[in-house]
């Protein structure tokens, strides 16, 4: 199986990309890191990629060093005479730009994509995109996995064990939180949620029932936690049993540990596509290596791999 194939992971994602590696089957590829004095860094394949198949996972949150580690990688696995060369971005940076939404502003997104063409990726394996039309700004395969693969038994289980209600912290969520709520056949609730600036949440309104249930929360992602908190408040207010949430990337930016212990939220559940920077009792991790070390696999074989699209 693991004949032709390499797998190296940048720094931002170095234990998730171990665990990747040992689920596929394989030691993590040997990568150094040169670092010059004025800041500028060097990433170096310490062993043979020629004719190989080298899949490289990083995240690509903030600082932007991130990406670009990621780029040197690709470039400097295409100068080795890689075979294929597949970017394993679980947090793809910068999807939020997937749109002009005001005049005189970069599309990020594109401009990312454009970067990891121009590197020379073959392939690209991402998670919970935060726009899914992203996918349409490459010219290579793009496999777009969902969170939900590992969420749903969890979610699925609690639906059994009580009156559960599916919901969505603000409109944009709500294809997903449906999507649950139609398989397993729950209620579902909405947040509606107006914004002055950006991160910053002025008025929010409740959408539905949640009155002696136990409401679930999905979304993408979880960054300064705003809105999710506020949401998880307001349930209760509402007369909501208890509120979990399940949020695919953990950016949680500037006060969102706080916001998260002073909320009524009862617990936050996470994948590791970005590494937590602190611990808190409310937060869990569940991690995503099965599921991309499968994809991995199948990948390779030339698998089908919609038995993981429980939900998208």
């Amino acid at each position: 199986m693991s004949k032709g194939v390499k797998i190296f992971a940048g720094r931002a994602t170095q234990q998730l990309g171990e665990k990747v590696a040992k689920e596929f089957g394989i030691p993590l590829g040997n990568v150094t890191v040169a670092e010059f004095s004025d800041g500028e860094f060097q990433p170096s394949f310490e062993e043979t990629v020629r004719g190989q198949d080298v899949f490289i996972v990083q995240s690509t949150p903030p600082p932007s060093e991130n990406l670009m580690e990621l780029l040197l990688m690709v470039d400097a696995a295409k100068r080795a005479s890689a075979r294929k060369i597949i970017a394993v971005i679980p947090y793809f940076g910068f999807a939020r730009q997937d749109r002009k939404d005001k005049p005189r502003v970069a599309i990020g997104a594109k401009l990312v994509a454009n970067m990891l063409m121009a590197a020379g990726v073959d392939r690209l394996m991402t998670m919970d995109l935060h726009a899914d039309q992203i996918q349409g700004f490459f010219e290579v395969p793009v496999d777009h996995l969902y969170a939900s693969t590992v969420f749903f038994p969890e979610i699925q289980e609690l639906s059994q064990n009580g009156i559960v209600v599916m919901a969505a912290p603000d409109v944009g969520g709500a294809k997903r939180a449906n999507s649950y709520a139609k398989k397993l056949n729950l209620g579902l609730a909405l947040c509606h949620k107006q914004r002055k600036v950006a991160n910053v949440v002025s008025e929010m309104t409740v959408i539905g029932d949640v009155e002696g249930k136990d409401v679930v929360l999905v979304d993408d992602m979880i960054d300064t936690a705003g809105t999710l908190t506020k949401a998880a408040d307001l349930f209760m207010e509402k007369g909501a049993k208890s509120v979990r949430a399940y949020c695919t990337h953990a950016v949680l930016s500037g006060p969102a540990y706080e916001r998260l212990e002073a909320s009524q939220l009862t617990e936050l559940i996470v994948t590791d596509t970005i590494p937590l920077k602190k611990q808190s009792d409310k937060i869990r991790v569940v991690s995503v290596s099965p599921l991309f070390g499968d994809v991995i696999k199948k990948l390779v074989h030339n698998e089908s791999i919609s038995k993981h699209f429980i939900i998208s």
